[in-house]
């Protein structure tokens, strides 16, 4: 029998966006494959019309808006109650090939399921360009790169399975003995650098993590980087502290706090002197709240 495997997609306010995303998940070639639509209470209704246009699947509705990380726990949580094998968190934005599913789950019950799996993610517009292909992450930033993004795909028939430090929550297959283990999303990062912080958990379980680019996902994003808002600047600099401050031994500490303190103080001067309250402000919030 084919493991079970419950597809988490979170919605909130991207109505078209995440009805394509669930249409794909349905022309899986998976058969254990299931999926539960999660909304955030989103004010525009599109949580309730989205249900309403896919009767069939399971339909969770949080109540509020719990962010990244507490939305997708609660569809972690279900996933957990009812004995699924595998949960596979995935950005509501994307599409996903029929072979995907299939894919991970196969490297994933390869490598007896004792690890994480992440997909090779490409921009929907330009699928010919790579998003993610696997990730690292940075100790003394605390913030993870994804390798080749923006540039060609290698290798557009696959290649092989790799070993890496860092798989985005944008797809990542996790199987549920890890999650019973190590746990979900920290909530209280709401969304950013959840996915580093629980990448550095499940590797320090003692589990793998591995980027396998036979499964394919398009990924709604662009490449033209306009600049981070005022609330990404204070949720990313943020959480990039507590995740230095409840991961990482002194030794690490030290190195982060002599790169992301200064660093961070010369960002802020520079909005200053552009007169870009907003974004000095994130910056400085971010390095006073806990």
């Amino acid at each position: 029998m084919s493991p079970r495997v419950l597809a988490v997609v979170l919605n909130w306010c991207a109505e078209e966006d995440t009805a394509a995303c669930l249409r794909s998940l349905a022309a899986s070639d998976f058969a254990g494959l299931e999926v539960l639509l999660v909304d955030n209470a989103s004010p525009d209704g599109s949580g309730e019309r989205l249900h309403q246009a896919f009767p069939a699947l399971p339909y969770l509705q949080t109540g509020a808006n719990l962010g990244y990380t507490g939305g997708n726990n609660r569809g972690i949580e279900r996933a957990l109650q009812q004995g699924y094998d595998y949960v596979l968190v995935l950005n509501n934005d994307t599409v996903v090939e029929p072979g995907c599913v299939s894919r991970l789950v196969e490297t994933a019950e390869r490598n007896g399921a004792a690890c994480a799996v992440g997909a090779k993610i490409l921009v929907h517009d330009a699928p010919e360009r790579v998003w993610f292909g696997g990730g690292r992450i940075s100790r003394s930033r605390a913030v993870a790169t994804h390798r080749l993004q923006g540039g060609l795909d290698p290798d557009p028939e696959g290649g092989p399975t790799e070993e890496v430090t860092f798989l985005t929550g944008c797809c990542m297959l996790i199987p549920a003995a890890v999650l019973r283990r190590v746990g979900g999303f920290e909530e209280d990062f709401f969304m950013y650098i959840e996915d580093v912080d629980l990448s550095l958990r499940i590797a320090a379980a003692g589990y793998r993590l591995l980027y396998e680019p036979r499964a394919r996902v398009l990924h709604r994003v662009s490449l033209q980087d306009a600049g981070p808002s005022p609330f990404q600047i204070f949720l990313r600099d943020r959480n990039r502290r507590r995740l230095a401050r409840r991961r990482y031994g002194w030794a690490d500490r030290l190195r982060f706090a002599l790169v992301f303190y200064p660093g961070r103080v010369v960002r802020m001067l520079q909005y200053l002197a552009r007169r870009d309250g907003a974004r000095a402000g994130a910056i400085w919030r971010a390095l006073i709240e806990r």
